[in-house]
C-alpha cells in the first residue's frame, strides 16, 4: 500500500509561502481575534512576515471582493477569509452566511486557490469568543497545508 493510500502526513511547512488575509471588521474585537491567532500561527509555520498581506473590509459580504483582487493579483499561495457573523432577530443572518460563503468558495475553485474560510457564523458571542483563537489557528494551518497540497499536485 502507498503512502497516499495510508494517509499523507500534513505538510505545515510556510517557509516560502505569501498568504492573503482579509478581515471582515465588523465584531472588530472577534475578528482582531481571529486575525492575530492566524497572524502569529503562521509566523510559527514558518511563514515570513513580510509575506503575509493582511487587509481589512466593512463586513463578511466584503470579504469575498477583496480575495478576488488578491486571487486575481497572482501574487498569493493561499488566502484566509476571516469574520464573524452573529445570528441576529432576522434572516439577514442567513443572507450573510449564505452569500459570503459561497463567494468565498467560487473565487477558490475559479482561481485554483486555497482559502481557509474561518467566518464564524454563530448564535451570540460568547460562542464567537470560544471559538476565536482557535479557529484562527486553524485557519492558518490549512491555508500553509492546502498551498502545499496544490504545489505538489501541480
Amino acid at each position: 500500500m502507498q503512502a497516499a493510500d495510508k494517509g499523507q502526513a500534513t505538510d505545515l511547512d510556510g517557509t516560502d509561502l505569501r498568504i492573503g488575509i482579509v478581515q471582515a471588521r465588523f465584531n472588530e474585537k472577534l475578528t482582531q481575534q481571529l486575525a492575530t491567532s492566524c497572524i502569529d500561527e503562521l509566523v510559527a509555520l514558518g511563514v515570513s512576515a513580510k509575506h503575509i498581506k493582511h487587509v481589512t473590509v466593512p463586513g463578511a459580504l466584503e470579504v469575498p471582493i477583496a480575495l478576488n483582487a488578491m486571487a486575481e493579483s497572482g501574487r498569493f499561495d493561499a488566502l484566509v477569509a476571516l469574520g464573524c457573523i452573529i445570528r441576529g432577530e432576522t434572516y439577514h443572518f442567513e443572507l450573510v452566511a449564505n452569500e459570503s460563503g459561497a463567494g468565498v468558495t467560487r473565487i477558490a475553485l475559479d482561481h485554483e486557490l486555497p482559502i481557509a474560510n474561518a467566518i464564524l457564523t454563530v448564535e451570540n458571542e460568547e460562542q464567537a469568543w470560544a471559538r476565536a483563537e482557535e479557529k484562527g489557528r486553524d485557519a492558518a494551518r490549512v491555508a500553509v497545508e492546502m498551498a502545499n497540497l496544490l504545489e505538489d499536485l501541480s
